[in-house]
């Protein structure tokens, strides 16, 4: 029998085939979760359920889309026999923008990858959630409280996610259901790096990215994935409508 902090869970990931996903599904195996792997890449989803520690599932899923996202949830519910959290971390960044320059194409499709998605997973996932008393973390990001510029359309999901999560905290309570988000500042993923590369000086940005960290550093993704097992965890089980900062720091005081 698996062991661990999250031993007999069974956890849906949104876009976990690469970033902060996919070190995220890793880690919930580790801990003795059962993984179903959805995202829109199958072929980097299936490398990474190849090195899942347990059994787990791909599930092809466009996030944007609710047919494809209650098919992800009812595979992994039919596979697993039920389903114990919904980790919803499927987003694009770019453009790298202020928001006149933003067309409304890239809008609609940030708003509907990055917060849509999380009405589908939430309307689909209930029902089997509320029967397990289970959990919901959205993976949101210090943007969404902070700011930051040049990055109108991806900054406005984040922050409506975060006042997202907290309304759903309080509307799920009677479920039983808990409902966090976690918030990195920055993390070497390639997100970021493609965030990166739509800089005006693109090779300044590692020392950048080093500095506005107090800590020193900009991370690899498994200190989010550290975090994310803790609030899926019973460890976490009195822990709700929580936006939980792993940021090393890099919105306390002035720092560049």
């Amino acid at each position: 029998m698996a062991e661990g902090l999250l031993a007999g869970k069974v956890i849906l990931v949104t876009g976990a085939a690469d970033g902060i996903g996919r070190e995220c599904a890793l880690a919930y195996a580790r801990e003795g979760a059962r993984v179903a792997i959805a995202d829109v890449d199958v072929e980097k989803a299936n490398r990474t359920a190849s090195e899942l520690a347990l059994e787990g599932l791909v599930a092809e899923c466009d996030v944007s889309d609710g047919v494809s996202v209650e098919r992800a949830v009812k595979s992994a519910v039919r596979h697993f026999s039920g389903l114990d959290a919904v980790h919803n971390n499927a987003g694009l960044s770019s453009p790298s923008k202020p928001l006149h320059e933003t067309t409304e194409e890239v809008w609609d499709r940030l708003q509907e990858v990055n917060l849509k998605s999380v009405y589908w997973t939430t309307r689909y996932a209930f029902p089997f959630l509320a029967a397990r008393h289970g959990s919901i973390l959205n993976t949101a990001s210090m943007v969404g409280l902070i700011g930051q510029a040049n990055h109108a359309a991806y900054v406005s999901t984040k922050g409506a996610m975060i006042s997202l999560t907290k309304a759903m905290a309080l509307d799920y309570a009677p479920q039983g259901i808990r409902v966090n988000a976690i918030c990195p500042a920055g993390v070497w993923t390639p997100m970021l790096r493609e965030w990166a590369s739509e800089q005006p000086d693109p090779r300044a940005i590692e020392q950048y990215l080093d500095n506005i960290h107090a800590l020193g550093y900009c991370p690899q993704p498994g200190v989010i994935a550290d975090a994310a097992v803790f609030l899926l965890s019973e460890r976490a089980r009195f822990i709700t409508g929580c936006i939980l900062p792993v940021s090393g720091g890099a919105e306390l005081g002035y720092r560049r």
